[in-house]
């Protein structure tokens, strides 16, 4: 691969981690209690929490909720990454890296 090549798979890369900065997925626990959105890079974008759905008396159960939501948004998130990278993924080994 050439050093054009190389250069152009780069700015390929930077393009798409910026494109999944802006993407946002959302996963949701106790039948939409806890809503959490997360975008391509896997960090947390926000926290929704409905009052209504939640008791006070059982502070467990919404920690299990929120934890649930934010390892699914998780996994969503890192799926749609290594999809969008995908193709890019067959010129790295030709990298050097």
């Amino acid at each position: 691969m050439s050093k054009f090549d190389q250069a152009k798979m780069l700015m390929k890369m930077r393009k798409v981690q910026k494109e999944l900065q802006k993407e946002i997925v959302r996963a949701e626990a106790g039948d939409g209690a806890v809503i959490v959105e997360v975008n391509g890079e896997m960090k947390i974008k926000n926290v929704t929490i409905d009052p209504d759905s939640v008791d006070l008396n059982d502070i467990g159960q919404l920690e299990n909720w929120v934890e649930e939501a934010v390892k699914a948004a998780i996994a969503q998130s890192q799926k749609m990454a290594a999809e969008k990278m995908q193709p890019m993924m067959g010129g790295l080994g030709n990298l050097g890296m």
